[in-house]
């Protein structure tokens, strides 16, 4: 493809601020590595969150600036499925599980995992599924204000080479 002075060749993956984008934008298994970096993070930081002697305020706080900044890098081009926000709400829910620990039962006095309603409650922010979407959100508009620069020529000439293709496959 070719714009004013710049050519584009076509490829089926490259690399973009160090997450791997195909051609039929499938982002499955940049999604699970990003998790896997998510959960060796956590180790990293587990003897704090796991710790009795700070407070919750604290570990959601490095809960959010060390452990969800490694899972959201690149996020701004995922396209998720159900299945890959699934598997991004329960990675959230299982690390504020284990950052919270488990919950006594006021009736039977045993201990027990936190449901998600108390999870939710606990953490008083929005979930990682709706971070991701705000973040792509933020990302689109800042192409949609890059008119005149190559990148979203490409961008746009990529999305109209699509809709073409498929109109004329129809």
């Amino acid at each position: 493809m070719k714009t004013d002075n710049n050519s584009f060749e076509r490829v089926e993956e490259f690399k973009y601020l160090g997450t791997t984008l195909t051609d039929g934008n499938s982002i499955r298994e940049e999604i699970k590595s990003r998790l896997k970096s998510g959960i060796a993070c956590y180790h990293l930081v587990q003897n704090l969150l796991s710790s009795s002697l700070l407070s919750k305020s604290i570990k959601i706080k490095i809960y959010k600036t060390i452990i969800l900044p490694v899972v959201w890098y690149g996020c701004e081009n995922w396209s998720l499925t159900l299945r890959e926000e699934r598997w991004l709400r329960v990675f959230g829910n299982r690390m504020l599980r284990r950052t919270f620990g488990p919950k006594r039962d006021e009736v039977t006095g045993e201990w027990r995992k936190l449901y998600n309603g108390e999870l939710n409650d606990m953490y008083c922010s929005p979930n990682i599924v709706r971070v991701i979407k705000s973040r792509r959100m933020r990302w689109a508009g800042h192409v949609a204000c890059m008119e005149k620069r190559t990148d979203y020529t490409g961008l746009w000439w990529g999305n109209l080479k699509k809709e073409t293709t498929w109109e004329t496959q129809a």
